[in-house]
């Protein structure tokens, strides 16, 4: 697919494909070149194991927005599709 890049640099990525990967609202992305490609991926939540109440947890090493009912159900309507 191609796509334009403005004068200062934005490349704006169509609305199914964000829809797709879940990208809404400002959203931050990792952006990599290799062999003169760009490669634009959704980062991963940096986050560490504790042991909790004798349950191990996964932690975020930074905040993250809390989960929400329509959060978890757009997901599931997605990944259905």
């Amino acid at each position: 697919m191609r796509v334009a890049i403005d004068g200062v640099g934005r490349i704006v990525i169509p609305k199914p494909m964000r829809e797709e990967l879940g990208i809404d609202g400002p959203t931050e992305l990792e952006l990599t070149e290799t062999d003169g490609k760009l490669e634009l991926t959704v980062p991963y939540i940096k986050a560490h194991l504790e042991v909790r109440d004798g349950f191990t947890v996964i932690v975020p090493d930074e905040p993250v927005p809390p989960l929400t009912n329509e959060i978890v159900r757009e997901t599931l309507e997605r990944v259905r599709k």
